[in-house]
């Protein structure tokens, strides 16, 4: 009898260490497999050369905090716009037409003569004029539907649109 408590009180006190170690074994792979804080998402890369470029950009004038937001706000909406419509034309298949064409809504380079573009293309004058007209159209429509996002109701657009030409131009709306 005395033989079998003590056996007994043995293997009481070995599933204990068993248990004991089979949690210790989960925990520490649990720390192992955990993730730090922020684990599992994408970073944000921080472009600060693009910034700096922006910034070298701005007018060295004594306009106010707002005109100059107002104004920057402008042109990444504009930039935004163009971005869109670069990738509609390119999943068209008209990617090298739109690079070709998109100094007609810019206005950042001097404009080419529609003849010169025309030979570059291998299309005739008039469908260059044609694709221009189309393009700044598009462009207007994908301007109106950005802008549509940022305002209460499609009233305000036309208003929206004064304003983001006012900035541009830098007068007071």
């Amino acid at each position: 009898m005395i033989i079998r408590e003590k056996w007994l009180g043995g293997i009481a006190e070995c599933r204990f260490l068993l248990t004991a170690f089979k949690h210790f074994l989960e925990k520490e792979r649990d720390r192992a497999n955990a993730q730090k804080r922020g684990g599992g998402r994408s970073h944000l890369p921080l472009d600060f050369q693009v910034g700096e470029r922006r910034y070298q950009l701005e007018p060295a004038h004594a306009a106010d905090a707002e005109a100059l937001y107002e104004r920057r706000w402008a042109l990444t909406l504009l930039e935004q716009t163009l971005a869109q419509l670069r990738d509609e034309l390119t999943r068209a298949g008209k990617g090298r037409l739109f690079e070709a064409l998109k100094g007609t809504l810019t206005g950042e380079d001097a404009p080419r003569p529609y003849s010169e573009l025309a030979d570059e293309m291998g299309l005739s004058v008039e469908s260059i004029k044609v694709s221009v007209h189309r393009l700044r159209r598009r462009y207007g429509e994908l301007l109106g539907t950005e802008i549509a996002q940022t305002v209460s109701s499609p009233e305000e657009i036309e208003d929206e649109l004064r304003n983001l030409f006012a900035a541009l131009a830098g007068k007071k709306s």
